[in-house]
Formats: structure tokens, C-alpha cells, sequence
């Protein structure tokens, strides 16, 4: 098992993208702990994973708020003994389908800031107890991407971007404490869209018409990628993307 005797905290792990991750992870071995704000949805991905053999713990946690988290990775290495993988991936609370310049500010900046502080905040409460240990890996979504004509993604690829730099900075800073730092980047995940979201087929067909395979990564294909990364077969990849867009960004 890739990640046997590790513990994985997962931000946003009630989520269609995070519980993927908490679950591959679990797959792998990882002590698993299912973070974010709604206990059902915690709990369903923890009884998913115990039914399946597995080991998880659910914890109410808010990844914007700075004291909660890092008292929360306390809580973590007293109760599993380590901290050994940080992922993020909280919703980003991101408007699309509007253009930039009709656009308010609030709409505009709120993934933004959304993404940069809670990748902020995990990381460095993760990093406290990793540079302890000597070793740890950080994973968020990132990745810089070229703009493309005629989406309107509103700040969700700026957003994504700082938090490829973010993540790129933080790998030069932690690397020498044996600290790997590398975020995941797709072209959109079909299967995480709601199904009440309007126009879902034709949004569907635009993310995996612009792959080179005719199908954009599933929520599995995450999960697998995020479980590699955060395992030692992974350990000389740090400051930079996984891409496992199917060829729609290329970078």
C-alpha cells in the first residue's frame, strides 16, 4: 500500500472531490481524517471508508479560520502520533459563466481569496508538525493554465493560479526539511458538477471536448493521482503540477 502508516488530513473531505481523495488515500493505507463543516456528508465518507476496511475520523474544522486549524493539527498528531499528508480542497465558492468585466469585485475575488487562505492556513499548520517529523507532503488544486477563449471562469483560474505560486514558494521554503509540496491540476472534473447546475450537458461536453482523449478526469482519477503524490514513489516531485487534464492544459 502506497501510504501504509501515514496520516492524511483532507480539508473539504465531505466534498464530491475531497471525499475521492480521503477515499483513494484510505485505499492506500492512510489513517484518514475527514475535515470540513458538515457532519453528514463527513460522516458518509467515513462510513464508506470503514466499510471498506479502512481507517477514518471525522472532525468539524473551517479551513479559513487560522486558530481552528491549527489547534485541529494538534489534535491530529496527539491522537494519530503524525501529521504526514495535507490535502485541500474546500469548495472555492467560484461565479462562472459571467464575463470579467461584468463582474462585481466581491464575485471576482471571493475564490481568490478563498483558495489562497485556506491553502495558506492547512499548509502552515500541517508544516508546523511536518518539519518536526522531517518529512510531509502538502497537495491543494492549482495550476497555471492559459486563458481560454470564450469561458468565462470568473477568478476561479486566477485563483488557481496564485495557488500554484503559493505552493511553488512554499515548496522552495519546506524542501529542506523534507517537505514535498505539489498541487493537482485538471481541466475540469465532470462528475463534480451538481446535477441541478444549469446547462450541465453542455458543460460537460466543453470540458471533455477540449482533451486530447474525448473524456476529462474523473473524481477516481484525482484520487489516484493525490494518493501517488503523497506517497514516497512521488518523492522527487515537489514545486510543480500534476497535470491530469487528458492533454487540455498544456503547460
Amino acid at each position: 500500500m502506497l501510504l501504509a502508516h501515514k496520516t492524511a488530513v483532507i480539508y473539504g473531505g465531505g466534498g464530491s472531490i475531497g471525499g475521492a481523495v480521503a477515499r483513494a488515500f484510505a485505499r492506500e493505507g492512510a489513517h484518514v481524517v475527514v475535515s470540513g463543516r458538515t457532519r453528514s456528508a463527513l460522516d458518509a465518507v467515513a462510513d464508506d471508508i470503514r466499510a471498506s476496511g479502512g481507517t477514518a475520523d471525522t472532525d468539524i474544522v473551517d479551513a479559513l479560520d487560522e486558530a481552528a486549524v491549527d489547534t485541529h493539527a494538534d489534535v491530529v498528531v496527539d491522537r494519530t502520533g503524525s501529521y504526514d499528508v495535507c490535502f485541500c480542497a474546500i469548495n472555492h465558492d467560484d461565479v462562472q459563466g459571467t464575463p470579467l468585466v461584468e463582474m462585481t469585485w466581491e464575485d471576482f475575488v471571493r475564490p481568490v481569496e478563498i483558495g489562497l487562505r485556506s491553502t495558506f492556513i492547512t499548509a502552515k499548520a500541517a508544516a508546523r508538525h511536518m518539519k518536526r517529523q522531517g518529512s510531509g507532503v502538502i497537495l491543494s488544486f492549482g495550476g497555471r493554465g492559459d486563458p481560454l477563449k470564450g469561458y468565462h471562469l470568473g477568478g476561479l483560474q486566477v485563483g488557481l493560479t496564485a495557488i500554484d505560486v503559493l505552493c511553488r514558494q512554499l515548496a522552495s521554503e519546506l524542501g529542506p526539511h523534507g517537505i514535498r509540496v505539489v498541487v493537482l491540476q485538471t481541466g475540469g472534473i465532470t462528475e463534480a458538477i451538481p446535477d441541478d447546475v444549469d446547462f450541465k450537458a453542455a458543460i460537460v461536453e466543453q470540458i471533455d471536448g477540449l482533451t486530447m482523449t474525448g473524456k476529462g478526469a474523473t473524481l477516481d482519477d484525482v484520487g489516484n493521482a493525490a494518493a501517488f503524490a503523497a506517497s514516497d514513489h512521488a518523492r522527487a516531485i515537489t514545486a510543480t503540477a500534476l497535470n491530469i487534464s487528458a492533454g487540455a492544459i498544456l503547460d
